[in-house]
């Protein structure tokens, strides 16, 4: 009980600190910790920056909420009483290991030397359901860390406790607030109650890696070696607490921490592959043409064999659960899907397959007889039109106005001067689209007679967010490459999202006599990063160093103007 009450003040002092220097910051009684206070109120405190400040809050409150749960579970323990004689009520569950009323514990002295006893109490206690008694974690906390290559038993204890589900987060928690936790894997300290202070994430990094591997372990059945799943799930983020590109830095330190739990080569090599393309597919699956071939060969070629696109496919399902809605919607488990089947078909060596919509192409150009014809089901829609310069912006504006993102948009070549574009969107305040108000507002601003960037721009100030309070402000650049696709230069525009903003860029492409044949749209949070297959006039790649350097200045002028507007 002292130990508990010990812990919870020291917990309690934390956000003591931090509440009075918030209000002292603020000049009023304010218990919202917002991001523009946290560099203040961290500074106040003495943290070295708002990182470890937010650090030491999160600990607080899962030392709080732990120790809260854990009293009530003590409570009803106590309130239901003995449940029988000695005899049943202490069952042994492995060498040493019994439980009694629900909790597991150590029946005989600490051995020194034995180095999977902590791995092998907490699986014990999540297959049999039990709780981690404070007594057997002040023991377990006394052990040495473990050294050397893991005994084949602590491996396997792992692998069962991270596959136990829920029960992996309950006892991780009890394992990590008595230190145990970095004391199986040291390289875990970096990544302790680490914020991430974006709207992509909800979790702190460590716990965000507890529940993608809670998330693996129901998809265990979906890959040939769930071991490395869940391994791999546990480790995809460890490199955070480290400077540079996490997925590499995880990548050496996944190596590393995999070849000391004894993992063979070809396994090591298997895990370090995972975690350092832990975000290549839902990159690609949410920014990148599916139906351009070096979109498929290039991922092929980095994920290597099917075993590793087997592991990495159900990684970035894990991984999207626990991060939040925003990295989860349907449409991008969709595309992740397409994206794994294509691959999958390149790894067997089957050859690329175009997609077979000519057909419903020559039957939409016949219907539409040369004329406007928009047809929106659901959330897609195709646009049968007049080609023309400035199209697709015009289409942007007009469903930016309509209150829908675009997600995807696939631009038909033209025939007899009629195009075909096809988009997936998205509404921006959950109402369904007004297909109707679409093709009126579309034929309007195709006539000239619907003023788009006014219009747009009225809209924009109107829904200007009024300020941020957990994300890091959005980054902006422009980066090409000439290698991904065979057939066009591909550009990623980064910047701060706003209504109108695939209308603006596309503008200034249509502006620079650029031809878009496809582009997708991705927004996290208040971070838009969108993607465009551009070709010139004659439809070849951008390859003049000139030409880029003169796309890369106007686009960024123009992110510059409507930045400051």
């Amino acid at each position: 009980f002292a130990v508990r009450v010990d812990l919870g003040d020291a917990a309690a002092e934390v956000l003591l600190s931090a509440r009075i220097e918030l209000h002292r910051a603020s000049g009023r009684p304010n218990d919202r910790l917002l991001l523009q206070d946290q560099d203040d109120v961290a500074a106040r405190l003495g943290y070295g920056d708002a990182d470890a400040f937010m650090a030491a809050i999160a600990g607080a409150g899962r030392r709080v909420a732990w120790l809260g749960d854990d009293a009530w579970q003590s409570i009803d323990a106590w309130v239901a009483g003995p449940s029988g004689s000695r005899a049943a009520r202490d069952r042994e569950v492995g060498p040493g290991l019994v439980i009694r009323d629900g909790e597991l514990r150590l029946t005989e002295p600490l051995a020194s030397d034995d180095d999977g006893l902590a791995l092998r109490a907490a699986a014990a206690a999540a297959t049999h359901g039990a709780r981690l008694g404070h007594d057997a974690l002040a023991r377990l906390s006394q052990l040495r860390p473990l050294s050397g290559s893991w005994p084949a038993d602590a491996r396997q204890a792992l692998i069962d406790l991270l596959g136990s589900g829920d029960e992996l987060v309950t006892l991780f928690e009890a394992l990590d607030q008595y230190g145990v936790w970095t004391r199986l894997i040291p390289e875990w300290e970096p990544v302790r109650s680490r914020p991430q202070r974006n709207a992509y994430h909800r979790f702190t990094v460590d716990r965000h890696l507890v529940e993608a591997t809670r998330n693996a372990a129901a998809l265990r059945d979906t890959v040939g070696r769930p071991d490395l799943l869940l391994v791999g799930a546990l480790l995809h983020d460890i490199g955070k607490g480290h400077p540079g590109d996490h997925s590499v830095v995880g990548a050496e330190l996944t190596a590393t921490i995999a070849s000391r739990m004894g993992f063979p080569a070809d396994d090591v090599e298997v895990l370090e592959r995972m975690v350092r393309l832990h975000l290549l597919l839902p990159d690609v699956a949410g920014r990148r043409d599916l139906d351009d071939p070096g979109t498929i060969d290039s991922v092929a070629n980095q994920v290597v064999d099917i075993t590793t696109l087997e592991l990495l496919s159900a990684l970035s399902e894990a991984d999207a659960e626990a991060t939040g809605d925003a990295a989860s919607s349907p449409w991008r488990r969709t595309l992740l899907g397409e994206l794994v089947e294509r691959v999958r078909r390149r790894l067997e060596g089957e050859p690329h397959r175009l997609p077979t919509d000519s057909a419903d192409q020559d039957h939409l150009l016949d219907q539409a007889g040369g004329r406007l014809l928009v047809l929106g089901e659901d959330r897609r829609l195709q646009v049968v039109a007049p080609d023309r310069p400035g199209l697709l912006s015009a289409i942007a504006g007009v469903l930016n106005l309509n209150g829908l993102d675009v997600v995807t948009a696939t631009l038909g070549a033209a025939r007899d001067g009629m195009v075909v574009d096809t988009f997936r969107v998205e509404p921006m305040f959950s109402r369904p689209p007004d297909w109707s108000a679409v093709e009126r507002d579309l034929s309007q601003a195709l006539a000239g007679k619907l003023p788009l960037g006014d219009r747009l721009q009225e809209k924009a100030h109107t829904y200007r967010p009024r300020g941020r309070t957990a994300a890091r402000p959005a980054v902006t650049d422009v980066m090409f490459d000439n290698d991904l696709s065979v057939q066009a230069t591909v550009i990623e525009v980064r910047a701060p999202d706003a209504i109108g903003l695939l209308y603006r860029i596309t503008s200034v492409l249509s502006e620079l006599g650029l031809d878009i044949r496809h582009a997708t749209v991705s927004t996290v949070g208040h971070q838009a990063v969108d993607g465009f297959y551009l070709v010139d006039a004659s439809g070849s790649k951008l390859t003049n160093r000139e030409r880029l350097d003169e796309v890369d200045a106007a686009i960024r002028t123009e992110l510059s103007r409507t930045a400051t507007a």
